[in-house]
């Protein structure tokens, strides 16, 4: 049984949840100025030479901000119409902990740059612009992601077993002497060689040891790119599953884009999407 709302929360409701009014727009554009408003002050806080002279003054405006975040987050939980889902949603979620920071901060003194979590609240921009669509290609890639997981996994896996036993055979070959002091760090070496990446850190200074890392960066190069390509594969296949859900129903035809409104051979208005 649903329990019954004041206007005035309807009121709050539309403003603070909604964008479809020009108040609603103003209210998550206002939130998304104060956010990066707050996080820089948190990253001019980390400078010392600013710190040193402005750090009471950045204290206690993000103990503002905190306290406007704080009534913020109260106002959504009173006006929403089910509490719970909000509390539990991604975006609940998110506000909860954009405010957490900085009162943990009184119990555990250095927490307080943990603030810059903020930042995913201006995800919320998407809504104010109507992008919302875009979403939908995230969905794509996540699905392409998770059909694909189970092969990337083991490429990973076989990636571990070939750079720790470049790393066993450079630690035989190098050992303490020239920097190679254990069998990890010599495997840190392979994974950085294998990846071109090359920090430079730590370096075989024999011959055979050279050898070696020729070897391994040459192997690099011939198989970094195969997550990529089993990647690019499933999204490639779950396009086309998507584009095949799109049939015209004037002339049957498949193939159009996932966002299209008309069919592209005859002209047709498409069905909606199944997932819409």
């Amino acid at each position: 049984m649903e329990r019954q709302r004041s206007q005035l929360q309807e009121n709050f409701y539309r403003v603070i949840f909604g964008t479809d009014t020009a108040a609603g727009k103003l209210f998550d554009l206002l939130l998304i100025l104060t956010i990066v408003f707050s996080v820089t002050i948190v990253i001019l806080d980390s400078f010392p030479a600013l710190n040193e002279g402005n750090g009471q003054l950045y204290y206690r405006i993000e103990w503002v901000l905190t306290i406007v975040f704080t009534i913020e987050y109260a106002a959504r939980i009173w006006c929403s119409p089910k509490r719970l889902a909000y509390v539990t949603s991604y975006y609940g979620i998110i506000d909860l902990l954009a405010i957490l920071p900085t009162y943990i901060g009184l119990l555990i003194p250095g927490a307080h740059p943990l603030v810059v979590v903020r930042l995913l609240r201006i995800l919320r921009i998407f809504r104010v612009l109507r992008l919302l669509r875009f979403l939908d290609e995230a969905n794509s890639l996540m699905r392409a992601m998770r059909s694909s997981s189970r092969k990337i996994f083991v490429f990973f896996s076989l990636m571990m077993i070939l750079t720790t036993i470049f790393g066993c055979l450079i630690y035989v070959v190098e050992g303490p002497a020239n920097g190679f002091d254990t069998i990890p760090k010599s495997v840190y070496w392979a994974i950085v060689t294998v990846t071109t990446v090359g920090y430079g850190d730590v370096v075989p200074v024999t011959g055979l040891g050279r050898a070696i890392s020729a070897v391994g960066m040459l192997t690099g190069y011939a198989i970094i790119a195969v997550p990529t390509g089993i990647f690019t594969a499933h999204l490639a296949t779950e396009l086309s599953r998507q584009r095949s859900l799109r049939n015209c129903d004037q002339c049957g035809r498949s193939g159009h884009d996932t966002d299209a409104v008309w069919c592209k051979f005859c002209g047709a208005e498409l069905p909606p999407r199944p997932d819409s």
